[in-house]
């Protein structure tokens, strides 16, 4: 439904996003993650075609048209709803005189109007406050009405930038609820998010983006077979005294050893061989002196992946 290629923006001299392709098609969630500064929100801002490209190009399918057309063109807009990072309600409106202005920017009037704009509310639960205004919202509340503001002219394409920020369990589980929903009836959906659960439980393909670029393009099972260790050994041990963590790796043949008082974080090098990787590390801490109190395995996560891709270091 929109592809994307070669996308390049610069401002001052510094590119901020770098060649960047992506496609979306019919029932499918696209994650988009990145740290901050990655280049995530600019990307969107181009999809959705309130920013121009500095090379490359954005195609909205449309029927009819077999190359697609702009996203800022009139056909183009149809068919794709944004939800910004931040809130783009106006708190002196009330939630349906909010949906009724979005829709008649989309050319909705009259009763087609009227539809549109019941539904979308009851799609996101706020039948029962239609003729509230957001300012007496909860945060949760207000990031729903946020998306549907982006449905009511009914796009088959939905860009959500970071659509659950700062909104409680009831609310986030709500939201995905309402995105699955639209996956199965065919809406094709971008989803960026700092939150990896969220992507592990929506997205049918992520793209972790760093510095501007697509670092990596995969189903989660895809990026998981990236890890640097598939499992991961934890162990806590009966008081915080040191351990040689280059000894420990080395002696065992486990991966990467980190240590944060008085537990440990082994990375399995050989996933086959849990249980004896397991008996080397804990004969060597026995014959170094270590008690051990805890222990547990644990498979690597999208978090895992999405920081050996993109390192630790803080960003702004």
């Amino acid at each position: 439904m929109l592809s994307a290629q070669g996308l390049h923006k610069a401002y001052a001299n510094r590119a901020v996003v770098q060649d960047v392709s992506l496609h979306l098609a019919p029932g499918q969630i696209v994650g988009l993650l990145g740290p901050n500064g990655a280049g995530k929100s600019t990307t969107v801002a181009m999809l959705s075609g309130l920013l121009a490209a500095d090379a490359g190009q954005v195609r909205v399918a449309v029927g009819g048209s077999s190359d697609g057309v702009d996203p800022t063109s009139p056909r183009g807009k149809r068919r794709i709803g944004l939800v910004p990072q931040a809130l783009a309600l106006f708190d002196e409106l009330s939630a349906a005189r909010n949906l009724a202005l979005f829709g008649a920017l989309y050319g909705l009037a009259g009763k087609p109007l009227r539809q549109r704009v019941a539904l979308a509310l009851e799609s996101v639960g706020l039948s029962d406050r239609a003729d509230d205004k957001p300012a007496s919202f909860s945060g949760g509340m207000k990031r729903r009405l946020n998306i549907a503001c982006a449905l009511v002219h009914d796009p088959d394409i939905l860009l959500l930038d970071e659509p659950t920020v700062g909104v409680d369990p009831q609310s986030r589980n709500a939201i995905f609820e309402h995105l699955l929903a639209l996956r199965r009836a065919g809406k094709a959906m971008l989803y960026t998010t700092h939150y990896m659960e969220e992507a592990e439980r929506l997205c049918d393909t992520i793209v972790v983006m760093d510095h501007g670029r697509v670092v990596a393009a995969d189903s989660l099972a895809g990026l998981l077979r990236r890890a640097p260790a598939s499992q991961v050994l934890q162990v806590q041990l009966d008081g915080q005294t040191a351990v040689d963590a280059v000894a420990l790796a080395a002696a065992t043949g486990c991966g990467q050893v980190r240590q944060s008082s008085d537990n440990l974080s082994i990375s399995l090098g050989d996933p086959g061989d849990l249980a004896g990787q397991t008996g080397a590390v804990l004969a060597w801490l026995a014959a170094h002196g270590h008690r051990v109190r805890h222990l547990a395995s644990s498979q690597a996560t999208l978090e895992d992946v999405f920081l050996a891709l993109t390192g630790r270091q803080l960003r702004d």
